[in-house]
């Protein structure tokens, strides 16, 4: 975070949750004036009261649903964060509805609240499985990335600069697979590996709040941001989990469940058409052609079929051992081990 954002207020939708909790930190160390975090969940909250104890922050509980919720929590605001979502695939396979009206409908309500209170940028959060989405949650999410670039297309005078993030699989986050091989490795059971060869993209908590930083300073109205990462297999994940609690690797395969595939894109073959590349991250700006397409190049792009999408089966494969280093690198991941030669 720069100076510059000393003594401005900020929201976060949905901001109990890992990258919540990891960017209003953040925040307060930067100065930050004031941090709004509006969630669903007041046990959550109060939990995060006690555990930040500044009087900075401020709570709302709420629901992006409700756009009254959100509208009062984004009064006298200057910038937000929008990660409030239902994330998980499954359940999002099983009650689609409800992923609909948090992901795109609420969403629509931040946006909208932003613009009518004047908020001067909003940052979305989104997921590689917005990219040839086969699963309601990631079909919600790339609606949501629509209505960003709806709101920048129709509004040229817009008063609030939107704009996405898109990244894959956050380490140690909330409902990730880590803590759950963890838990299962110290109860002694099998891990429940879905498929051994599905891949995966990998990516720190902090390197995810660190793109959403660089949205925030360098996006245009409807631009999506990607961070370039490296994917690897869940079967060598698990092996380097049991390798650092010094267990054997034993395995319960599931099959791959509802709505997931064998492997997940960061940037489809169409977004990397008219991408420009900053070295770590990808810029995706908006097609802010209107439906007037008399007025352009009738023959397209016609290096569009040259490209290649960044998925994680093609992208940098880690390794066991370098999975093993990754995993070290995470304070969750330290502990558990700490917690695990304590007990033993």
């Amino acid at each position: 975070m720069t100076p510059l954002l000393s003594g401005r207020r900020f929201l976060i939708t949905g901001g109990t949750g890992s990258f919540g909790l990891t960017m209003v930190s953040r925040l307060l160390r930067a100065g930050a004036a004031e941090v709004r975090v509006l969630s669903r969940d007041e046990s959550k909250q109060d939990a995060m009261r006690h555990r930040l104890g500044d009087d900075r922050v401020r709570y709302y509980v709420g629901d992006v649903r409700d756009y009254d919720s959100v509208a009062r929590a984004s009064r006298d605001i200057e910038f937000v964060f929008h990660a409030a979502a239902l994330k998980q695939v499954p359940s999002c396979e099983f009650f689609p509805l409800e992923a609909v009206r948090t992901n795109v409908l609420g969403s629509a309500n931040v946006v909208d609240a932003c613009e009518r209170n004047g908020v001067e940028a909003l940052v979305l959060l989104s997921t590689d499985k917005a990219v040839y989405p086969v699963n309601a949650m990631g079909m919600t999410k790339a609606l949501m990335e629509k209505v960003a670039q709806a709101h920048s297309r129709n509004n040229s005078a817009a008063r609030t600069r939107v704009c996405c993030v898109r990244y894959g699989n956050v380490m140690y986050s909330r409902g990730s697979v880590i803590p759950l091989f963890i838990d299962q490795i110290r109860r002694g059971v099998p891990l429940t590996v879905t498929e051994p060869k599905m891949t995966r993209f990998l990516m720190s908590l902090e390197q995810s709040v660190e793109l959403v930083e660089h949205a925030f300073h360098h996006g245009q109205p409807g631009d999506v941001f990607i961070r370039k990462a490296d994917a690897c297999t869940i079967g060598d994940l698990a092996t380097a989990l049991c390798n650092l609690f010094k267990v054997p690797a034993k395995f319960n395969v599931l099959g791959i469940r509802h709505g997931e595939k064998l492997y997940e894109t960061l940037a489809s073959r169409e977004d990397l058409s008219r991408a420009e590349d900053f070295g770590e991250f990808l810029r995706v700006p908006v097609d802010s052609r209107d439906l007037n397409y008399a007025l352009y190049f009738e023959e397209g792009n016609v290096n569009r079929g040259d490209r290649v999408d960044f998925n994680s089966h093609n992208a940098r494969r880690l390794v066991v051992a370098e999975i093993e280093s990754l995993l070290l690198a995470l304070p969750e991941v330290r502990a558990q081990l700490d917690a695990a030669v304590t007990a033993a």
